[in-house]
């Protein structure tokens, strides 16, 4: 799977000259939605679908900061999938080494914001996040 590369604007950084901790959420869900673009379900797909997927919780293991127009590379993966949620995680790196791990938790909601049997109402869209699920654990 391609990665996403988001380059750190300068008004993504504080006053130390570092990338602002809260913006690293803002990468995962640029990463996300190129990633799931990238399994043939985008947000334009999903929704037309009736399918709505907002984030439950979300985990950021800072590691090393980043500064203005470093090019952070976000590897994104499936890391469970159930039949009403799925957790995503995260993999950011720049300049060859890991500068943060994350991942978010999503359920499915229907059109009227009740929650979806993925696997049941659209079982193309599950089997696609089940096959790009992280087979490393």
């Amino acid at each position: 799977m391609e990665k996403y590369v988001h380059r750190v604007n300068y008004y993504e950084t504080d006053k130390m000259g570092i990338t602002h901790h809260s913006n690293y959420i803002r990468f995962m869900e640029e990463a996300r939605v190129f990633f799931m673009d990238q399994i043939g379900w985008g947000y334009a797909k999903m929704e037309a679908e009736g399918v709505a997927s907002p984030v439950l919780s979300v985990t950021c293991d800072y590691r090393h900061s980043t500064t203005f127009y470093d090019e952070i590379e976000i590897e994104v993966s499936v890391l469970k999938c159930s039949a009403v949620k799925m957790e995503i995680g995260y993999k950011m790196s720049s300049g060859g080494r890991v500068v943060c791990t994350a991942s978010s938790t999503h359920c499915f909601l229907d059109r009227d914001g009740k929650p979806l049997i993925i696997q049941k109402a659209l079982p193309g869209f599950y089997a696609a996040l089940t096959g790009a699920m992280d087979k490393a654990d």
